[in-house]
């Protein structure tokens, strides 16, 4: 699953925030994972690596723009019931304290948003690490380096227009995300 993606948090907290940019994940299921629907993954567990690119963002003043984040997620069972996730998240080296400790509260959830609401699925954080992170997207092809630790090449579908893949839209799963 590929797509731009806007996130952001309430503009009345004390420290907003604001990320645009290119996302894609990968997991271990079959063809289509079938947690997006809320249904059981197909192995039984999730292992779901998602990643972004920050074209452009900012946690209050502190700009973000042009940095990489990744996390890996275990989801030992369904992804919404249980039992809960453990998580690791790797970011980009290039990010300076200030920028380091801002994407780690916007995405582990403490900023709200988004992610303030997927945190309720998170069991544990095993680990945050800066790393150097390669992120590319050339027509379908997205690609992932993270320097030792992973590889990670995948294709969209290609849709009724061949010229662009194919979508998932209006999944369960992410009108949980927005209730909750």
């Amino acid at each position: 699953m590929s797509s731009t993606t806007t996130y952001q948090s309430d503009a009345s907290l004390p420290s907003s925030w604001k990320i645009e940019g290119d996302y894609f994940e990968g997991c271990n299921c079959d063809v289509i994972c079938p947690c997006i629907f809320l249904a059981d993954p197909d192995e039984g567990f999730c292992d779901v690596i998602p990643a972004w690119h920050i074209k452009k963002g900012n946690f209050g003043n502190i700009g973000l723009d042009d940095l990489n984040v990744v996390a890996f997620f275990h989801a030992p069972g369904n992804m919404l019931t249980g039992p809960k996730w453990k998580v690791v998240m790797y970011i980009d080296q290039r990010a300076t304290a200030e920028q380091l400790d801002a994407i780690t509260k916007i995405y582990s959830g403490q900023s709200g948003g988004f992610f303030g609401v997927a945190k309720n699925l998170f069991g544990e954080i095993l680990g945050i690490k800066q790393s150097p992170i390669e992120f590319g997207v050339v027509g379908r092809q997205r690609s992932l380096r993270i320097k030792d630790s992973l590889g990670l090449d995948i294709e969209g579908v290609k849709g009724a227009d061949e010229e662009r893949e194919a979508l998932v839209t209006n999944p369960a799963f992410q009108q949980y995300l927005i209730v909750i």
